[in-house]
């Protein structure tokens, strides 16, 4: 009876643990080509009586300077590495232990994969299936959609998600106008949205653009978005 019980219960965590590979695969496939609706962030915001101003807008409709910025500012090596930067990664471990300001070391496909699939926290359980996902995307979506569901998910202010309703919000455009100083401030406020701000930016703002935008004539000279602008 007992083994017939083990032999039950088995087959019910297998048949679990299928459901949710195939939910998985399914949600990586179908955002391969269809913009995300909403996302885990979204969702609690509203929940919170937050505003969403959402607008989805293709890669080509988004100026290739923010392109260029997020690269220069969030992660150097998108083009070259399958996910992760694992050099990037041994920094945030060294600098961690050492007891110094806690560092994420995470790639755009990362912070692609839990913006759009997990909740916004850094337990492990969702550090692990974080990776999974980045695994799933990069082999899947290539760096092109990658790059561009991220410039359309992020959040740039309080309900403010994606490049055009960020440049909507803080310079009264059109992502595919923003100027290489525009997108070097947009860039410069994504580690903390909520905090900062790109029209009126304090000191460390400012010098953080500053280097953003110097950082993004390395980016097109050393081609290190030609795997997004081609």
């Amino acid at each position: 009876m007992a083994g017939k019980t083990g032999k039950r219960r088995g087959r019910l965590i297998m048949t679990v643990l299928t459901l949710l590979a195939l939910l998985t695969m399914g949600g990586v496939a179908v955002y391969r080509f269809v913009p995300p609706p909403i996302t885990w962030l979204m969702t609690t915001r509203l929940i919170e009586g937050e505003g969403r101003d959402y607008r989805w807008r293709s890669l080509d409709d988004i100026s290739p300077r923010l392109v260029q910025a997020v690269i220069a500012s969030e992660d150097s090596t998108f083009c070259a590495h399958r996910g992760f930067d694992m050099k990037a990664i041994e920094k945030a471990l060294n600098a961690n232990e050492r007891g110094g300001r806690v560092r994420g070391g995470s790639t755009i496909s990362q912070q692609t994969a839990k913006n759009v699939f997990l909740w916004p926290s850094r337990d492990w359980i969702r550090k692990g299936l974080e990776a999974g996902y980045t695994v799933l995307i990069e082999a899947t979506w290539g760096k092109r959609r990658i790059m561009e569901v991220y410039l359309n998910v992020a959040e740039w202010a309080p309900g403010v998600y994606g490049a055009e309703a960020a440049a909507q919000h803080w310079f009264g455009k059109s992502a595919r106008n923003l100027t290489a100083r525009e997108a070097a401030r947009l860039a410069a406020i994504l580690p903390s949205p909520r905090r900062y701000d790109a029209v009126s930016p304090g000191p460390y703002v400012r010098r953080r653009a500053s280097r953003v935008q110097a950082a993004m004539g390395t980016v097109r000279n050393d081609g290190l978005a030609a795997c997004v602008l081609g």
